[in-house]
This record gives C-alpha cells, sequence and structure tokens, in this order.
C-alpha cells in the first residue's frame, strides 16, 4: 500500500483557496502512485477557526468545499481530510473520500482543552472507530487527540484487525515537541502491531506554528518515514501491512483484550493499481533545538504576514542581541528589502551600540534610518518641568526615552504602512523589565517566547547557519543594557540571566511553587522576588503583541492568569 502524506500549510477562513492547496496535493500524490492520501486535521477550514465556528455561513461554505473536493479525487485513489462537521451540532471531523464520493464522515472522539486548545468550545465528542477496507487491508481512521491516550479508537481499530492506524493532525509546535511526539507515534505502533501514519500540518497562525514533521511508524515502532520540518510537503512511503500480522502472530498481548465496540468499516474501491518500484523512504533529518527554534520563527513571521496581507517590517535597531536576532529572523522570513532597522541613538547610547548596529545592518543587506531621540526628550523635560518640580530623575524618564522611540516607529508605521516589530524576549516579559508603549509596543512580537539565554543560543545558529559573523561577535559578547541611564546594566535590576531564566521556566511553565523550585538549589530572596515580579506584570502582558509561541507555556491564549489576583503562596 503506497501512502503519500499532504503536509501543506492552509489558512483559516480560506476555504478554497485551501481546497485548492488540497486538489494539487492529490494530483501530486496520483502521479506518484499513492493509494491513500492524507490531509492535516480541519484542511478545509484551517486551524484553529476558533470563533468563526459560530457563523453558519462559514459551517456552510466548509461543508461546499468539501464537497467540491470530492469531486476532483478520481477512482483509484482515497482521501483522508479534515473537517467540520454538521450534524446537530458540530463536530471536529475527518472524512473520507474516492471516486467523487464522500464515503464516511468520522467524528474526533478526544477534544483537547488544555494549553493553546479550546475544542469543547466549539465541538461535541464523538464516538466510533471506523476502519477503511482498501486492497484487503484495514486502516483505522483517528484525528490528532484520539491517538495521545493509550486507548480510545486506535486501540480499539488495532483489536479488530488494523495493519495500518492513520492520524490527521494539527499538533503546534514548540521546542523538542517533535522528539517527544516521535516517541509517543513509536509506543503506538509497537504496542498495537500496527504501522502508524501522522499527517500534520504547516504554517503558522497567529501565535502558533505547525512544524508538520508527518511521519510513518512500522509496527515494531521504528521510524520509516518523516516529511520536512516547517516546511509543505508531500510525503510518500510504502506500507506492507503483512508485516502487522506478522508481527501479532509474536506478540500475544492483544490476544487478552477484546475491542469495547466493533468498530465500522467502510469499503472503498480496490485499487488495482500498476506494477511499480518501491519507494525509497525518505527520514528527513532532524534539526538542533536552537536551528528548530530559529526555523519556527521564521515561518511564524512569515505566515503572519504573508496570511494577513503585510508586506514591509520595522524595527528598532538598538545594537543589542534581541533586536538583532529579530532582524535576523525578519530577514529570512520577508527578505531584506522588506526590512528598515531604525537608530534612535540617546545621550546614553554607547559608541558601540550605534557601530554594532550600523555593521548588523550592512551585513544582513537592510535599509537603515537613524532618528535621534534627544531633541524630542529635551522637549519633554521642558514640558514636564513644572509637573516633575523637585523631584529626582528615576524610571520616568527612562520610560519616557522607550515611548519616544515607540512612537517615532509607530509613526514610520503609520506614514508608509509598516508593521512595527517589537523585540522583547520572554525574560524581561515575564518580569515586566519592559515599558508599556515604548518598547513593548508594535505589531508582532518576534521573540516574545524567547528566554534570554536561548535568545543568544539562536542567535549563534543564525551565524553557523549563515557561515559567517552576521551578528557581530562584540553584540554576542557584551553584557545585556537597556541604555537608559548612564552605565546601566541589566543586571542592575535583575539577576544574572542564567539564575534568572530557570527559575521562571519552572514557575511559568512548570508551575512550581516557591519552595519547590528554592528546593531545587535557588536563592529563596531570589526566588520570591522574581515570582513576585512575575505576578505584578499579568497587566503589562495582557496588552503586549501577539508573538510566537516557540517554549512549552507561553504568555496568551496558552497560560491564562486574572490580572486582579491576590494569591500568594506562604512562607513556610
Amino acid at each position: 500500500m503506497r501512502v503519500a502524506l499532504a503536509q501543506i500549510n492552509t489558512t483559516v477562513g480560506d476555504v478554497w483557496g485551501n481546497v485548492e492547496k488540497m486538489t494539487g496535493a492529490v494530483g501530486r500524490a496520483v502521479d506518484a502512485g499513492a493509494e491513500l492520501v492524507a490531509f492535516p486535521e480541519l484542511t478545509v477550514t484551517g486551524y484553529p477557526p476558533e470563533d468563526l465556528l459560530m457563523r453558519p455561513s462559514f459551517i456552510q461554505e466548509n461543508l461546499e468545499g468539501l464537497e467540491t473536493f470530492a469531486r476532483t479525487v478520481p477512482e483509484g485513489i482515497t482521501c483522508a481530510a479534515g473537517f467540520v462537521d454538521l450534524n446537530g451540532d458540530l463536530f471536529n471531523s475527518c472524512a473520507v473520500v474516492s471516486g467523487g464520493e464522500i464515503l464516511h464522515r468520522y467524528h474526533k472522539r478526544y477534544l483537547p482543552n488544555y494549553g493553546v486548545f479550546d475544542e469543547n468550545r466549539y465541538f461535541r465528542e464523538g464516538s466510533g472507530a471506523p476502519m477503511i477496507r482498501t486492497g484487503g487491508a484495514l486502516v483505522g481512521i483517528s484525528v490528532c487527540e484520539d491517538i495521545w491516550y493509550p486507548g480510545g479508537p486506535a486501540r480499539e481499530q488495532a483489536l479488530a484487525g488494523a495493519s495500518v492506524l492513520l492520524n490527521i493532525s494539527a499538533s503546534p509546535y514548540h521546542r523538542q515537541k517533535g522528539a517527544f511526539r516521535e516517541r509517543m507515534l513509536g509506543v503506538r505502533a509497537s504496542d498495537y502491531g500496527c504501522y502508524v501514519v501522522f499527517c500534520n500540518l504547516v504554517g503558522g497562525q497567529d501565535e502558533l506554528v505547525f512544524d508538520g514533521h508527518s511521519v510513518v511508524f512500522d509496527p515494531e515502532g521504528r521510524l520509516v518515514a518523516r516529511a520536512k520540518q516547517f516546511e509543505e510537503d508531500l510525503l510518500v512511503a510504502d506500507l506492507h501491512p503483512s508485516e502487522s500480522l506478522i508481527q501479532r502472530l509474536h506478540d500475544p498481548r492483544p490476544r487478552k483484550e477484546n475491542p469495547e465496540r466493533e468498530p465500522e468499516i467502510v469499503s472503498v474501491p480496490d485499487h488495482h493499481s500498476a506494477a511499480k518500484d518501491a519507494v525509497q523512504p525518505r527520514v528527513e533529518p532532524y534539526p538542533s533545538e536552537e536551528g528548530e527554534v530559529l526555523e519556527a520563527l521564521v515561518l511564524g513571521l512569515r505566515d503572519y504576514f504573508q496570511k494577513n496581507g503585510f508586506s514591509r517590517a520595522v524595527l528598532g535597531l538598538s545594537g543589542g542581541i534581541d533586536s538583532s536576532l529579530a532582524a535576523a529572523v525578519a530577514v529570512r522570513a520577508l527578505g531584506p528589502q522588506n526590512v528598515t532597522g531604525v537608530l534612535m541613538p540617546s545621550r546614553y547610547t554607547s559608541d558601540l551600540s550605534n557601530t554594532d548596529a550600523v555593521a548588523l545592518a550592512k551585513n544582513f543587506g537592510i535599509d537603515t534610518q537613524t532618528i535621534p531621540i534627544g531633541p524630542a526628550f529635551d522637549a519633554y523635560g521642558e514640558m514636564m518641568r513644572d509637573a516633575f518640580k523637585g523631584l529626582p530623575e528615576d524610571v520616568t524618564e527612562e520610560n519616557l526615552q522607550s515611548r519616544i522611540r515607540g512612537n517615532i516607529l509607530m509613526a514610520l508605521s503609520n506614514k508608509f504602512g509598516w508593521i512595527v516589530l517589537s523585540t522583547g524576549n520572554k525574560s524581561e516579559m515575564s518580569v515586566g523589565y519592559s515599558t508599556l508603549y515604548g518598547d513593548s509596543a508594535g505589531g508582532f512580537a518576534v521573540i516574545k517566547d524567547v528566554p534570554k539565554n536561548l535568545v543568544y543560543r539562536v542567535s549563534h545558529e543564525v551565524n553557523r547557519v549563515e557561515g559567517r559573523e552576521m551578528i557581530p561577535n562584540s553584540v554576542l559578547d557584551k553584557e545585556p543594557s537597556a541604555e537608559l541611564r548612564e552605565d546601566q546594566r541589566d543586571t542592575d535590576s535583575l539577576p544574572p540571566y542564567d539564575v534568572l531564566d530557570p527559575i521562571l521556566e519552572a514557575y511559568i511553565e512548570e508551575d512550581k511553587g516557591i519552595s519547590e523550585i528554592v528546593a531545587s538549589g535557588y536563592d529563596e530572596d531570589d526566588v520570591r522576588r522574581i515570582v513576585g515580579l512575575v505576578d505584578r506584570a499579568e497587566y503589562k502582558r495582557r496588552q503586549a503583541p501577539t508573538g510566537i509561541k516557540v517554549t512549552g507555556r507561553a504568555f496568551g491564549r496558552d497560560r491564562r492568569m486574572p490580572i486582579t489576583n491576590r494569591y500568594k503562596e506562604r512562607k513556610s
């Protein structure tokens, strides 16, 4: 049996554009001799459609799109494609299509409602565990979350004789998730003695990135094929369903169990394909963690611009590591011709920072403008003289500089239609080390979910991938500073990032309490201070622009904390 995994980049709401992509992929799959073609979860609507699902017109158009697609599927090929079904309520569904007809509509049974997922808001749980009978083999159908549990439809299908488990998915990316996902799928394959065929979505959708990374495992749990990551791809693989029977003859465990229900079997016309040469299995290489994060940022930014009709980005270039990485991502995503860097020096900006910003722009080939903020800052000082009379300078004057810079970038955005990229990282956002309506202003926050230490590692990866020093070594080596007052360093306000980042990860991503973090070896005063900063900055984060999720728990739809909140962990 030859299968093709059509790992395509859909756009939420673009029903007819998505259908066009599906049709093109079927044509390529037919040319490759495939008999079974899989598409990602909710292919027709794009994922996640969110409150578009509240609109009856959208649901109807999605159903019309599926019917149109079905008419294009020729005899001799079967497709499994995601859509939204309407049958008294809404269901996250997989259609089995062959010979111009919709033969079956499977309704997803396990609806995720954690992290970034909110499927119980929209869908009713389905039932059943259908199998396709094709060419003498039984293929079990499931959707995304259905296969993450060691039971459910996959188990029922395997116990009823399925030799192939086909799962269509929209599994969003975070760093190192791909390796975890592969381990889980390999276990399902070996436990059930079946091929596991997993087709995942690829592309950016607001803050989410879907990494593709579609895979095929054999009945012993060995990886057979892996598609590209962060790119559209058509992964073709030959399966030998008889291997599943051999595996079961040597593994008596399934004989001890019986399926809870008898799966429905959907027969499709036999595929009398002409003899063809075997497909050489393709296993795309797995990148490093830093390389993976870099490509996720690039794809997320590129798709955010392309799918929303934006063309050009503008960002402040300070000569620091954060703006340098943001610029590097923007150039890789949009091309240097579509990126403008703005230098906005003040009396506190060092010569080295100016030099580094210019060097970076030259290395990446982007246009720059230099707009000093001194005159505006002096004007603000004059305007506020009476109001601030008798008071010393403090963080107020520091934040004024940041807000002037934010105003300049937004003025350029308004005048030329450019989108402002804010350049703050996750460490800063976590503890509120940013200025509302200043450096946090923008249309898209490129690295908002990238902790500071990872910013450095990904920046080194940029230079490694480019094969030369694109981000100057002086940027990578110098101590971080906001340069809003004389001789300022980030460590004046924060613990070193080697201390800060692990505490933030424990508190934000792992939900560990103060006592647990202290028990792992961190100073209690540091931990309590950092936790207090995180809690107090929630109102700031709520007003931040959207940005790309790359960690296990990002701010926004992933981590939802109340702004008004008096809970404080007591001292033991």
